[in-house]
């Protein structure tokens, strides 16, 4: 089982901006009750498209600068990047069927 990028403001770079595939990136905190509901969902995307995306998670209070830069005021937010660019977003805690559709649509 593939396991999510632990992400941080030294290795984003690199792990996220100059990724060849798209990467989904968590943007989540220890305290927060929603992301909690969300984190196995991202934990399984991680193992179902590994090889095709990217999929990571990044602290917000660990990494303040990176969430600070994407403007991330509400977690959690889930950035699609694609070509080191933001292709869609997803703020909230919702069903893993619409994280999919939106992944789906960055790997065309």
């Amino acid at each position: 089982m593939s396991e999510p990028i632990v992400l941080t403001d030294d290795n984003f770079s690199a792990e996220v901006l100059n990724a060849s595939q798209p990467v989904l990136v968590d943007f989540w905190a220890t305290w927060c009750g929603p992301c909690r509901m969300i984190a196995p969902i991202v934990q399984e995307l991680s193992s179902e498209y590994e090889g095709r995306a990217k999929v990571g998670k990044l602290d917000v209070d660990a990494a303040q600068q990176t969430a600070a830069e994407f403007g991330i005021r509400s977690i959690p937010t889930l950035l699609i990047f694609k070509e080191g660019k933001v292709a869609d977003q997803i703020i909230g805690a919702v069903p893993k069927g619409q994280i999919t559709e939106k992944l789906e649509a960055a790997l065309v």
